[in-house]
């Protein structure tokens, strides 16, 4: 099969979606498949696909642009930053599908009509949620794609009626995510207490304060949050005030991130609604226990390994996190088991029946 996947940030950013389009195409790619990635980043080495560039402005640029219709956020007017260079790298003829999980501006360029042709199927991919797929209002009234890549079983239920969908979960590279040595002081974090650890974007839907007030809760607690955002000031304010000395904010290389999660003792993660969230697998790849919230869909990730409750008693998420760090050692085999089941190489090979399936 011709491949493409297309999203602004690809080589760009090392967020959850980039970072699973790369793994899922590198799969691909070693399976035999000829595969292309359009991004805003630059060219690395030693990829197994093509990669063309299509510059755009980061949503950093549009934090103080009017919200209209269509126009609704700054990743709106990113998305919309990336479609000339998009225009100007996508050959239709040249693929046999194409791939994003980019709406509206992106969906609808790779489905564009094709004179005296037609174009390759197209495939979207829940990464950022499934609203596009099963909203009838507004510019959503305009989706459609040839197959749905439902990210958990609520999409896929959702769906299943109106589009060809298929569940795959996102993965896990379980060569570099795995239980290992320490680095601590790598980090400049403290030796000798319980870290605490939370990737995540610093936005109202992560509750990354809620953290910062559990851990405030335990004495010998550390907190460290790896990420960045628009709730950066209010974060680190709340934490200087609630945890003097026990906390750090991290920006690191994505290669760097089995190191701390290595590092910590307890994954703590307080989002209520995630489409699939890789730091949890990454989290349990490593051996860590899972403090979160407690959702049927989170269940399905973690199976029996994670310490889940209604976190909006704060002071029951403290006491989960010392429930956690008592197994920190306990079953960590058992986290690391189900840990596999998520590798990359499994997830490429689901992509690979379904592409053929939806190309067929």
């Amino acid at each position: 099969m011709r491949v493409l996947f297309a999203l602004p940030g690809l080589h760009r950013f090392d967020r959850g979606a980039e970072i699973a389009f790369i793994a899922i195409a590198s799969e691909l790619a070693k399976a035999g498949d000829v595969v292309t990635l359009i991004g805003s980043g630059p060219v690395r080495a030693s990829t197994p696909y093509r990669f063309l560039r299509a510059p755009s402005l980061t949503r950093r640029y549009f934090g103080s642009f009017p919200w209209l219709p269509i126009l609704r956020n700054e990743y709106a007017y990113e998305e919309l930053s990336f479609i000339p260079s998009l225009l100007a790298q996508y050959r239709p003829r040249d693929y046999d599908v194409t791939i994003t999980c980019s709406y509206p501006f992106t969906n609808w360029v790779l489905r564009r009509p094709i004179l005296g042709g037609s174009r390759p199927a197209h495939v979207y991919v829940t990464q950022n949620g499934d609203w596009p797929a099963y909203a009838n209002t507004s510019e959503y009234r305009f989706f459609s794609c040839e197959g749905l890549v439902c990210t958990n079983p609520d999409f896929y239920e959702r769906n299943k009626r109106r589009w060809r969908c298929r569940i795959i979960p996102n993965g896990v590279d379980t060569t570099i995510f795995h239980p290992g040595t320490s680095e601590r002081r790598k980090f400049g974090l403290p030796v000798g207490r319980l870290i605490v650890l939370m990737v995540s974007a610093l936005i109202s839907t992560k509750r990354v304060e809620v953290g910062v007030e559990a851990v405030s809760m335990i004495p010998n607690a550390h907190l460290v949050v790896a990420g960045d955002g628009p709730l950066r000031g209010a974060v680190e304010a709340k934490a200087a005030g609630l945890l003097p000395g026990r906390f750090t904010r991290l920006s690191i290389a994505s290669d760097q991130m089995p190191l701390l999660y290595q590092s910590a003792d307890v994954f703590l993660h307080l989002a209520k609604e995630e489409s699939f969230g890789n730091a949890f697998v990454e989290a349990l790849a490593c051996g860590l226990p899972v403090v979160g919230h407690d959702t049927p869909r989170l269940r399905w990730i973690i199976g029996n390994e994670g310490f889940l409750l209604d976190t909006n008693d704060v002071g029951a998420v403290a006491q989960q996190i010392r429930f956690a760090f008592d197994a920190t050692h306990r079953k960590q085999a058992d986290r690391v088991t189900r840990a596999r089941a998520f590798s990359w190489a499994k997830i490429g090979e689901m992509y690979r029946a379904f592409l053929k399936e939806v190309v067929a």
